[in-house]
């Protein structure tokens, strides 16, 4: 069930995944800077204050361009939380929901503690990035969710009523595991939304998403990765919705020009499938990364969220170098993510030449405690 299985990595395979791995990160993070700004105004008022064209760069937000949000933190944290559970695997110890949540409960702590605690050693490198204790409009959920050690599960999910993104926006990472089958990636997703987001819709949503982004990790086109997603998710009670909200979005393409009209029809109230959906036709229509990202955030829905989950779905299919570079240039914590996404490449591919029965990197072990 390991990522590490299967053929062995060559050289040119390794890179491709390490590029992919930095696409999504760094295109979920481009999302929410581009559109968490504007995700309270609609659409004649994202006019008003951007011309008509909308938001055609980064706006301002928290005081600068580039800024991100909650949204990509505890990405970031989805990434540190995957490869703790590989490390600790080593232990005989395997329950990576487990794992998520104990990375999640870290996020948590930057939401309330003044800055890093170099005390706890069990925390990692992550946790001591201090530009990570800003607090950017978390929701709701996922704060009443994390607020103790209680983990919610799928017989007894947290805020079983909350149809929100933000479980859904957090879950690319999980597509990375490219070694694991579809069902496996699928449940583990689900597992993990379900820690936050109880309602069937949006833990279905988290993992018909990461499924997606698991196929193009693989090099699959998105329409082959939509597909096989909707298969796997056929299985699963309470699915209807997802997949309707997917199939809308696959006919939506043929529907002629994109507008935010339509982008707004496929959002709806803004749950978690209608972003789902969102993100799914903007990378399908967009001409290029720049404008399936600027497609995805002039709506009147939650424009953070919807950039979010359609950049790490162009990232993941076309790579970093896809990605628009005077946004990268401006991206908050981008050094982070470099060093976050080459790590969990790293882990995902040379895994056990980092860590094992036979022996394991010191270095490797106090980045990635199995604590």
């Amino acid at each position: 069930m390991g990522a590490t299985s299967g053929a062995v990595w060559g050289r040119v395979e390794q890179q491709d995944f390490r590029s992919r791995v930095r696409g999504t990160l760094l295109g979920a993070a481009l999302g929410d800077a581009l559109g968490s700004p504007v995700g309270e105004l609609s659409m004649e008022e994202i006019r008003e204050a951007y011309g008509a064209e909308g938001v055609i760069d980064l706006p301002f937000g928290y005081g600068r361009r580039g800024t991100v949000t909650h949204l990509t933190q505890l990405t970031l944290f989805s990434l540190d939380g995957l490869i703790r559970a590989q490390v600790r695997r080593d232990t005989g110890a395997w329950h990576p929901p487990t794992d998520l949540h104990r990375a999640y409960l870290r996020w948590a702590a930057t939401q309330h503690d003044w800055g890093p605690d170099e005390r706890r050693k069990e925390d990692g490198w992550l946790a001591r990035e201090e530009w990570l204790y800003a607090r950017r409009d978390p929701a709701r959920a996922c704060l009443i969710g994390f607020a103790d050690d209680m983990m919610g599960t799928l017989d007894a999910p947290k805020n079983q009523k909350e149809t929100g993104p933000e479980a859904a926006a957090r879950s690319a990472p999980f597509g990375l595991l490219v070694g694991w089958e579809p069902q496996l990636v699928m449940q583990l997703a689900v597992e993990c939304a379900a820690q936050t987001h109880g309602h069937p819709t949006a833990y279905l949503s988290a993992g018909a998403y990461a499924l997606i982004v698991h196929g193009l990790a693989r090099g699959e086109s998105l329409d082959a990765a939509v597909q096989r997603s909707l298969q796997v998710l056929a299985d699963w009670p309470g699915q209807q919705p997802v997949t309707d909200a997917l199939q809308y979005a696959l006919g939506a393409v043929r529907q002629g020009m994109p507008t935010p009209a339509r982008i707004d029809e496929l959002a709806g109230e803004g749950t978690a499938e209608g972003l789902l959906s969102v993100a799914v036709y903007c990378a399908l229509v967009g001409e290029d990364t720049r404008h399936g990202l600027c497609l995805s955030v002039n709506h009147g829905g939650p424009s953070g969220a919807a950039g979010a989950l359609t950049g790490a779905l162009l990232g993941a299919l076309h790579g970093e170098t896809a990605l628009p570079p005077a946004w990268l240039a401006e991206l908050e914590g981008r050094p982070t993510m470099l060093v976050l996404a080459d790590d969990f490449a790293m882990e995902m591919t040379q895994g056990p030449a980092l860590h094992g029965p036979a022996g394991s990197s010191p270095g490797w072990l106090a980045r990635y405690p199995r604590a």
